[in-house]
């Protein structure tokens, strides 16, 4: 039986993050995973690029069910702190929108950086080991894995959460919080693509694939990034960030033009060219694919603007800022690129990552009931609650 001063359960962005920083400070550390490849959601995060981290990162880009529990992480290790990593090994990025950052060049860079950054200090990172049980012991942690039994006096648990099955998620996480008397929050996929009644689907098949500047409101939060028409139903950023804050059954306001009063416009273009045909005054903002889809959806006739009396066109410009759409539900955690929910934090230092009522116990990343925005954030938190786990184990 081999003694470890940590032991970290999952080789993904908090717990290679975790493991460089214990290294760092002397620790033996050995991070085991039960996939063949460490650090696989990062390789395909970001379209293969990584979004690594967003140059606005503040604690208001994340749900949690104790909002200030992702402060002190966050303000120990900030955004500009991996930033200033990247830049040291030499990685090329660029921010796309809204302070996205993404590699130049691919993904792998950054299991690289990490990698490198837990050879530097020694760091062990075995594959392909099953974890079979976990206790606490007199020294601290013990572990029976496929690979042989271990100790350690320190115990993190980096597994994530269940997005992306195909990658290898597990409940395994919760299922050990659950086994120290850590209540799990309830978990549902986020940061998904929405699916539509047969109804919708039917009627919207046509724009699969048309994407538009739009936004999605829901439970007073609201999101303006464009939306994606899909084969299934709905995806785009707008749709992504809000599923976060919808629930099943509820509505979702659509505003197909944010950036527009579109009864403002068409009142004008009723005075300037009252012959022209609405759906040729609506081909300014949109595909005519999309019109002619659009103005069938939401029964709409098409008409000259001479034609149309009293609050029609108040309705058209009602349909097309306010849509009110009802998902079917979600594509679920198959496309989720997060979990929401998660080990209950009211359990754990915000400070550490340290379980309360377990000393030498810590659960980092997305296992944790912290579930952040599309853009960066998500790893923003691997990198902050890694880090300050690696400076207290």
């Amino acid at each position: 039986m081999q003694h470890k001063d940590v032991i970290i359960i999952g080789a993904g962005a908090a717990g290679l993050f975790c493991a460089a920083t214990a290294g760092q400070r002397g620790k033996e550390v050995l991070v085991l995973d039960h996939a063949k490849k460490v650090g696989r959601k990062i390789l395909m995060s970001g379209g293969g690029r990584c979004n690594f981290t967003n140059m606005y990162t503040s604690h208001e880009n994340f749900i949690c069910n104790n909002p200030h529990f992702v402060k002190s992480a966050l303000s120990q290790y900030t955004q500009w702190d991996f930033i200033d990593l990247v830049n040291r090994h030499n990685i090329a990025y660029h921010e796309k929108t809204l302070g996205q950052l993404f590699c130049d060049d691919s993904a792998k860079q950054i299991v690289k950086l990490l990698m490198d950054e837990c050879a530097a200090v020694s760091a062990q990172v075995k594959t392909n080991c099953e974890i079979l049980t976990v206790t606490k012991s007199s020294t601290g942690y013990h572990l029976k894995t496929s690979q042989g039994e271990y100790t350690c006096t320190s115990l993190v648990i980096a597994t994530g959460g269940l997005s992306m099955p195909k990658l290898g998620a597990t409940p395994f996480g919760y299922q050990i919080a659950e086994q120290f008397g850590i209540p799990v929050t309830p978990t549902r996929a986020a940061l998904v693509p929405f699916t539509l009644h047969e109804h919708d689907k039917v009627l919207l098949a046509e724009l699969s694939g048309v994407s538009v500047q739009a936004s999605a409101e829901c439970n007073n939060t609201i999101f303006n990034e464009g939306i994606l028409f899909t084969h299934r139903g709905m995806s785009g950023p707008a749709v992504l960030q809000i599923s976060s804050y919808w629930q099943a059954g509820q509505r979702v306001a659509i505003n197909l033009l944010p950036q527009h009063d579109m009864l403002a416009y068409l009142h004008q273009a009723q005075t300037e060219q009252p012959n022209t045909l609405l759906s040729t005054v609506l081909s300014e903002f949109y595909a005519k694919r999309m019109v002619q889809t659009l103005l069938t959806y939401f029964k709409i006739e098409n008409k000259p603007l001479k034609q149309y009396q009293g609050k029609q066109l108040d309705n058209v410009a009602q349909q097309f800022h306010a849509w009110d759409l009802q998902p079917n539900g979600t594509e679920g955690y198959r496309t989720a690129e997060v979990t929401l929910g998660g080990a209950d934090t009211d359990y754990f230092s915000s400070k550490t990552m340290e379980a309360k009522a377990h000393p030498g116990l810590f659960f980092i990343g997305e296992v944790l009931d912290v579930t952040g925005w599309l853009g960066g954030y998500n790893f923003q938190w691997a990198w902050s609650s890694g880090y300050v786990a690696g400076m207290s184990v």
